[in-house]
């Protein structure tokens, strides 16, 4: 499955539409009010399906992941000179990518690939391309994504 993640050009917190290939709608994602990052999600419906939500008071960006009420792992930046790195605690997957932190792929611990995700270069927004391998997973790949976003966003 394929997502296409684009930031909305006129926004005061960070929100996200969420596309499927065919540019139907699958989620929005709302900023919310807080100290660091906390990003929202929601169905077409305008129902809440989780969070992602920057924990405070630390060196580098670190990230909670909420499926509903639930904090089910986290994700944090680890400090590296040349190249983001990430460590993800959930499912026993991990973050590999390129020196800028705008292509990386999400695998399981076995190696094989849950998303792969590129920025499109050359648009107004933050706009990119998460591709899913399965269905059940695109919740989770795209709190990654978000996460991530936000975390190279504090970075500067």
């Amino acid at each position: 499955m394929k997502l296409l993640f684009r930031q909305r050009f006129f926004s005061w917190f960070d929100s996200y539409d969420i596309y499927d290939e065919w540019g139907v709608s699958l989620f929005t994602v709302k900023g919310q009010l807080s100290w660091g990052h906390r990003l929202e999600i929601y169905d077409t419906q305008d129902r809440y399906l989780g969070q992602v939500k920057e924990e405070v008071l630390t060196v580098l960006p670190r990230f909670a992941l909420y499926l509903g009420e639930r904090c089910i792992g986290q994700i944090k930046r680890e400090f590296t000179l040349f190249r983001p790195s990430y460590t993800l605690d959930c499912n026993g997957w991990r973050v590999e990518g390129d020196w800028l932190g705008w292509n990386y792929q999400v695998l399981d611990a076995a190696g094989r690939e849950i998303a792969r995700v590129y920025k499109e270069p050359l648009h107004w927004t933050d706009t990119y391309v998460i591709e899913v391998a399965e269905q059940g997973n695109v919740l989770l790949a795209l709190m990654i994504v978000l996460a991530i976003d936000a975390a190279n966003c504090s970075n500067g």
